[in-house]
């Protein structure tokens, strides 16, 4: 099947917005014929491409066309870019943990913002979800924790950001024990319930869950809860290190620590614009990341 331009649109446009009257309404068409272009994409196809719904939404088949959409989209973009036409600026639609944006991505940000062509559009996302939104088309590429490269995709490695257990001085001395501190009974700060790095280090210490879970899901206001006593929790180093070293905040655990490989996935097709971001992404990774 060769899928026309428009049809594309239309699916992109409903996944984004989530209704066909919304998507009619951001094409600047009726939502006949929004309805008319994807009965014709599912007729070609031979299947169901979107699930009616509030919100509607992409079936697997459905996914793998959207996919398909938004990197036709994408090399539109370009084209109409190198080609002079005004008013047309390269979408760069990215997954990126809420960690690595508070920290080492900022890099990457700074140097999106010299690019007059290109708009960045973030999904923050936990680095072990992201393969989802780069299956989904929702994405071109991801910061993600999978060395398993998605269909469609390539991966490279990036490198390591450590994380380590810390808490404010007077939390610590509140719940040490002797040489140690009491793990089964101190509160703890989580991310999300996405977040699994508080529970590891719990259960190295034989703990299979704290008494008291405060969820903070901003990477600044975690970082924040922590440094006010709220719990202990596990901090990148990027955010931590400078606390270290003005008694803000200090270590618990001694050299307990849980070191996340990064990877870069990004889609694999041949565009300007996707290899000018990967290109800053490696600066920023090497700038800040272990190896």
């Amino acid at each position: 099947m060769r899928p026309h331009p428009d049809q594309l649109a239309a699916l992109v446009a409903i996944a984004d917005h989530g209704t066909f009257e919304a998507a009619a309404r951001h094409l600047h068409v009726t939502p006949s014929a929004v309805s008319q272009r994807i009965r014709a994409l599912e007729s070609a196809a031979g299947r169901v491409l979107v699930r009616r719904g509030t919100p509607c939404r992409a079936t697997d088949a459905g996914e793998t066309l959207l996919r398909l959409a938004r990197q036709t989209e994408l090399l539109y973009d370009e084209a109409r870019d190198a080609l002079g036409e005004g008013g047309h600026r390269v979408e760069l639609p990215l997954a990126v943990n809420a960690d690595s944006l508070a920290t080492w991505f900022r890099d990457v940000v700074g140097e999106v913002a010299t690019w007059d062509d290109s708009v960045l559009r973030l999904h923050v996302e936990d680095q072990a979800w992201s393969a989802g939104l780069l299956r989904g088309g929702d994405v071109l590429a991801a910061v993600t924790s999978d060395p398993v490269a998605v269909q469609g995709c390539e991966v490279e490695r990036l490198g390591t950001l450590r994380y380590r257990p810390a808490a404010a001085p007077g939390f610590a001395e509140r719940w040490r024990r002797g040489r140690s501190h009491d793990w089964a009974a101190m509160p703890v700060v989580v991310f999300n319930e996405k977040d699994a790095l508080q529970h590891e280090i719990l259960g190295s210490h034989g703990v299979e869950a704290a008494p008291l879970v405060h969820r903070v899901p901003t990477s600044a206001d975690f970082h924040e809860a922590v440094r006010l006593g709220l719990g202990w929790g596990m901090l990148p180093e990027p955010q931590l290190l400078p606390d270290l070293e003005t008694g803000r905040l200090v270590v618990l655990g001694g050299r307990a620590r849980l070191d996340l490989p990064l990877h870069w996935q990004r889609w694999r097709l041949d565009s300007p614009a996707l290899a000018r971001l990967t290109d800053a992404v490696r600066r920023a990774a090497r700038a800040h990341l272990r190896p």
